[in-house]
């Protein structure tokens, strides 16, 4: 599953604060929060057709994250999403791309934690790149990390963070087991999510996820939610151990970058029949209907296909 360089991002242009510079001379300063402590907050949106899903639902976690941090200045979600299309207009991009947006909380004056240091900012980044959904529809593979999620106590999962060491640490140990990603269980030894995605359980006709007390709020799982509510699909909002995973008779992960992507096998054990099942192949399908009828240009604008 391991993500291949795509030519067609060899010279795009990134946005930061305004100026869109290549990708090999864009930079930002070694005094910016996000270099010295992470200190940033981030958002992926998808481009379909010249359009974004949930584009206003992505932009106000970006703001309410950068709040939660106490961000002086944060941009306003027009001032978001003109960047966005500013952005996509330069590189000429129309379908297929990923867009991950940066808000940092600017530039120091001199290096350290303080945020009375910061002197300038914020700082706001807009990388778009050409960019399929990176799961493999086929069935994934995961394995449960020994790196636990913080509980709301220790760091709020609702803060959309650029401080991913834990996902890292998690991602690094299911590399090393042969698996596609992680499942991460917080500190109760319930299931949180996987270092990437939210997850999904199907035990007969019941679709269940894990509370949002250890993983962030998900633009995905939402609709998810939403769309099983409206197909009269049972829905459950709970905490799930291990052994209810190893039992599923289906198991699905869900976020931007991968859309809704199942999982065939969980700590070498087959889930369910070991295929992509039938509940998740039906939500999947709805998934994309949802995406057709509810993407909207972005700031009212349709974007020119590329050449």
């Amino acid at each position: 599953m391991l993500q291949q360089f795509d030519d067609r991002n060899a010279d795009i242009l990134i946005f930061i604060n305004g100026t869109l510079a290549h990708r090999d001379t864009a930079c930002v300063s070694p005094f910016d929060s996000v270099v010295q402590g992470g200190d940033a907050v981030w958002e992926g949106l998808r481009l379909y057709d010249g359009r974004i899903f949930r584009l206003c639902q992505h932009l106000e976690r970006l703001r309410a994250s950068a709040k939660a941090l106490a961000f002086v200045d944060i941009p306003s979600l027009d001032a978001l999403a003109d960047a966005v299309r500013r952005t996509l207009e330069a590189n000429g991009m129309h379908d297929g791309v990923h867009i991950r947006l940066t808000l940092t909380r600017g530039i120091k004056m001199t290096s350290g934690m303080d945020p009375r240091l910061n002197q300038r900012g914020p700082t706001l980044i807009v990388l778009a790149e050409y960019k399929s959904p990176v799961y493999d529809t086929e069935g994934l593979s995961l394995m449960t990390s020994s790196v636990r999620r913080f509980r709301p106590d220790m760091l709020d999962p609702k803060i959309h963070h650029n401080n991913l060491i834990q996902s890292i640490l998690a991602k690094i140990e299911a590399t090393a087991a042969g698996a596609d990603d992680a499942i991460m269980l917080d500190d109760r030894g319930f299931i949180a999510e996987t270092n990437a995605t939210h997850l999904f359980f199907v035990h007969g006709a019941t679709v269940s996820t894990p509370r949002l007390i250890a993983c962030p709020e998900g633009v995905t799982r939402s609709v998810v939610l939403d769309i099983c509510n409206d197909a009269g699909i049972d829905c459950t909002v709970r905490d799930l151990t291990l052994a209810e995973a190893y039992r599923a008779d289906e198991c699905f992960c869900t976020g931007t970058m991968g859309e809704l992507a199942g999982v065939t096998c969980i700590d070498g054990r087959p889930i369910g029949t070991g295929e992509v099942g039938a509940m998740t192949q039906r939500l999947g399908a709805l998934f994309g209907d949802v995406v057709e009828r509810e993407a909207e240009p972005v700031a009212g604008v349709v974007l020119s296909p590329s050449p």
